[in-house]
């Protein structure tokens, strides 16, 4: 009589997630490592839905997430040799991309700053656009019109779950600046998604 230790477990690369197969990451990242394309093409796949949905909420335009998507992807290439699994590839991927946002955002900071000497220490604000009667406003175009430290400090706190520590890791910015940072971005999302 068979015992359930005696049922195959299918292929080694794959492994069951809610009753569907999906492919072990790990090992596929492992092969990437070695140079396997085609394991790198898999773990493309599999994530570049979510990590398209991080920038382009981090972002806040559609053809800039693209590239940093295509970015992240490649810085990904880049380093897989550095992941070591003690992480799922997933979170290891994840923080790849909020590091490609962030250096973008920093490089169009500079760039900015050196092009246009500010008349005032007043920083312009994105404004919130707002529905017409009768209409509403989504979350994602919201979060997309807050101005861009503000909608940072959101992403990376409220729906990527960063602590503000973590935050002030990645952005640079002081723990009290991310707690205002969230706080602004939480008062305009307010704002813009009153009825």
């Amino acid at each position: 009589m068979a015992t359930a230790s005696a049922v195959p477990a299918g292929p080694p690369m794959l492994r069951a997630v809610s009753g569907q197969t999906q492919p072990d990451q790990g090992r596929l990242a492992a092969r990437a490592a070695r140079g396997d394309v085609r394991a790198f093409e898999e773990l493309y796949r599999l994530n570049v839905g979510r990590i398209y949905a991080l920038c382009l909420r981090m972002s806040g335009n559609p053809s800039l997430a693209e590239e940093l998507v295509q970015e992240s992807f490649v810085r990904a290439w880049q380093k897989v040799g550095s992941f070591r699994g003690a992480s799922a590839f997933s979170t290891w991927l994840h923080r790849v991309a909020v590091n490609v946002v962030l250096g973008h955002q920093r490089r169009t900071d500079r760039r900015v700053a050196r092009v246009s000497a500010p008349l005032d220490d007043a920083v312009p604000e994105r404004t919130v656009p707002t529905a017409h009667p009768g209409e509403t406003i989504d979350l994602e175009r919201a979060i997309g019109g807050l101005p861009e430290g503000a909608r940072t400090v959101f992403i990376l706190h409220d729906v990527e779950g960063f602590l503000h520590h973590e935050i002030s890791g990645l952005t640079g910015i002081a723990v009290g600046t991310s707690k205002a940072q969230l706080h602004r971005a939480r008062k305009l999302l307010r704002k813009a998604l009153k009825p």
